[in-house]
């Protein structure tokens, strides 16, 4: 586990599972249901020292405070935009940081946060693409995210739900990513329901399927082109996975779960965002249990895409909806503090060179 969030002398508890922390309790000779008395303390309670739980023994207090660590990344820095966007740079180890951002609305508080430090894949039209891969988030840096925002955001703002739509391909961080979205729907540690909990993926295909069957919450597939041509260019995994073993991928999910898949489509001034496309794109999705959001591309420094114009998104909107897809078009959050869809960066210490690359061209 990173050095950023344990005490490697002692053991952190933060990101643990139900069953790993019982087997942690057995072992200091302590009965099961104790995991189930500090997961809530943790997550319900928000504790950041065993004295204060006072359901435990006070010798068990203090054996945990000698063996134990409720450890989280130190924020580095924290920016709030205009709109009441929220954002943090939560300091990892191996040179590494990442952004996490809360979004505000009436009546929910949306949490993006982040699985990996920078990004395995090279979208072109992303600006966590650009900084590279440093490595994958451990359950506990992946969880801690929401014990931060939950302490940094004021009342009555609370966090409602989560999206792992932030920093990294959740699909490639398959086993820790499971980990805490498992610990987010615990009803002994945040309790979330399963369809507050999004995870959206660029579309590794064998791992959408192997969700349904281990881990099954809301799921969103970055979709951005309705044919492979184009997708090959925008979203570079499409190489390996495309368009048609995707969407059975999707299909095998949205049955597991009875519920509809949202497709994510970025719009792009001329690129993307014709109405020819649009009638591509709902012919593609015809029959299956799904949802389109159209996200105006947020641009950053360096990129040459632009944002479609709002009446040729909203043109392209009304050709799903003529078609009897629903479709809603996202409102851009935060993006005078860089925390919009697609803007996220942080600092990382890149071990794939891209960053280095693409300055040389």
């Amino acid at each position: 586990m990173a050095a950023a969030v344990q005490d490697n002398s002692r053991v952190n508890l933060v990101g643990m599972e139900r069953g790993a922390m019982q087997d942690f309790f057995t072992a200091l000779g302590e009965k099961k249901f104790r995991a189930a008395q500090v997961l809530k303390w943790i997550y319900r309670h928000g504790a950041t020292d065993f004295a204060v739980m006072t359901d435990l023994a006070l010798p068990l207090r203090r054996r945990l405070g000698e063996v134990a660590t409720l450890g989280l990344p130190p924020v580095s820095g924290e920016r709030t935009a205009a709109d009441g966007t929220r954002k943090w740079l939560l300091a990892m180890s191996e040179g590494a940081a990442v952004e996490t951002v809360f979004i505000p609305e009436r009546g929910r508080g949306t949490l993006c946060i982040s699985s990996q430090a920078g990004c395995m894949l090279n979208c072109t039209f992303c600006a966590t693409a650009r900084q590279g891969f440093n490595r994958n988030l451990s359950s506990a840096e992946i969880i801690a995210q929401l014990l931060i925002a939950g302490r940094r955001i004021p009342a009555p703002e609370t966090v409602t739900n989560v999206v792992l739509m932030g920093m990294g391909e959740p699909l490639l961080n398959f086993d820790n990513v499971a980990a805490a979205v498992r610990l987010m729907v615990d009803d002994c540690s945040f309790g979330l329901s399963r369809r507050r909990v999004t995870l959206s993926t660029a579309g590794v295909a064998p791992a959408i399927v192997r969700l349904a069957e281990e881990c099954p919450v809301s799921l969103a597939v970055s979709l951005h082109a309705p044919e492979d041509k184009l997708r090959d260019e925008l979203v570079p995994l499409n190489r390996k996975y495309p368009i048609a073993a995707l969407l059975e991928a999707c299909r095998v999910y949205a049955r597991s779960r009875a519920g509809a898949v949202t497709f994510e489509y970025v719009m792009l001034d001329g690129v993307n965002d014709s109405p020819q496309q649009a009638k591509q794109l709902a012919r593609l999705l015809r029959g299956m249990a799904a949802k389109v959001n159209l996200i105006p591309f947020n641009p950053f420094p360096g990129i040459a895409y632009r944002r479609s114009p709002q009446t040729v998104i909203d043109a392209f909107r009304e050709v799903l909806l003529g078609e009897g897809l629903m479709t809603i078009t996202r409102r851009p959050r935060g993006e005078d503090i860089d925390a919009a869809c697609g803007q996220l960066a942080g600092r990382i210490a890149d071990r794939t060179r891209r960053a280095a690359q693409a300055r040389l061209h």
